[in-house]
């Protein structure tokens, strides 16, 4: 008698989303199955990684963040080419590292200008990050949906505190929005309602539960998005149905066992190696708990987490 693998009968379906326009946009979600699980279900687009770009020279990554991409970090344009021709990158993240109040302080029309070259730079998503400060973000991602109109980005993090403000320029103006809230369940079907009732379109619509607990306290990001996913799939909740999107790298890289080296500690073993595999290894269960979107540093971590999609998805 052959053995038969029990299946689970899913009810709900992740939402499609689109990112991007023109040849290099990408679709993202529609998994009616949970992760990677191609015996129950298909999984019609895979996750994708944007690769992490700041709008001015970072001052405290590790040695080895900053080795592939010496000679361009204080040109956000450069550094994003680079990211595209040297390293296939499918997405861009910019980080608006610079327009945080307690750092360089830089104003909107300024950053909105940086990110207008960026985009018009490239031809694949753009992501545009802010610092989660609700005042500035509001006015920094306001003025960047207005001068990047036609651009259709990707605006985060929007949390609860700002919503309205920058949902309403992202409708006006056509951008998607990231739903970013601090890793609990119900937070985030809460702030997918409002931006619901603001008039966000679900098509402009993916999720950050934050993935704060990298390095100490993974398995709590881990299981947070495990439950959406199981809420989504499993109880037909419409409202966290949408693709999940991880902002891994800054999280990975601002361990201290990233930036510890070798001769501080020789038990921690070589710190380039540490740090590539800490960021695909946290990169690898973000995939399998449901992420969508990755948002990643190092190439030899990002070679790494597609070998093993490669694996996990052959026939």
């Amino acid at each position: 008698m052959a053995f038969e693998i029990p299946k689970t009968t899913y009810n709900g379906k992740i939402k499609e989303i689109k990112l991007g326009k023109g040849d290099k946009a990408v679709t993202i979600g529609g998994e009616s199955s949970y992760p990677f699980y191609l015996f129950e279900s298909e999984m019609p687009h895979l996750p994708r990684i944007a690769m992490d770009v700041y709008d001015c020279p970072p001052v405290e990554w590790a040695e080895a963040a900053l080795e592939p991409f010496a000679g361009v970090t204080d040109d956000p344009v450069a550094w994003a080419q680079k990211c595209l021709k040297d390293y296939g990158a499918e997405m861009i993240c910019l980080q608006l590292l610079s327009t945080d109040p307690n750092g360089l302080d830089r104003g909107a029309d300024e950053a909105a200008e940086v990110v207008k070259k960026v985009a018009e730079a490239i031809d694949t998503p753009l992501i545009v990050w802010g610092t989660a400060n609700h005042d500035k973000d509001t006015e920094v991602l306001r003025r960047v949906a207005e001068v990047c109109q036609d651009k259709n980005l990707i605006l985060g993090p929007v949390e609860e505190g700002d919503h309205k403000k920058i949902g309403a320029a992202a409708i006006g103006y056509h951008h998607t929005v990231i739903a970013s809230t601090p890793i609990d369940i119900n937070l985030a079907k809460q702030l997918n309602i409002l931006l619901g009732n603001l008039g966000v379109p679900d098509e402009l619509l993916v999720m950050d539960p934050t993935v704060s607990g990298i390095g100490y306290g993974i398995e709590y990001a881990y299981s947070v998005m495990e439950r959406m996913r199981m809420a989504a799939l499993t109880q037909q909740d419409e409202k966290l149905q949408f693709p999940i999107i991880c902002n891994i790298a800054k999280e990975t890289w601002k361990t201290k066992e990233t930036k510890i080296s070798e001769s501080e500690n020789p038990k921690m073993g070589d710190a380039k190696k540490r740090g590539i595999l800490l960021e695909a290894m946290s990169a690898m269960t973000m995939l399998l708990a449901g992420g969508d979107v990755l948002i990643m540093r190092h190439p030899e971590a990002i070679k790494l987490v597609r070998e093993m999609i490669a694996e996990l998805t052959k026939a």
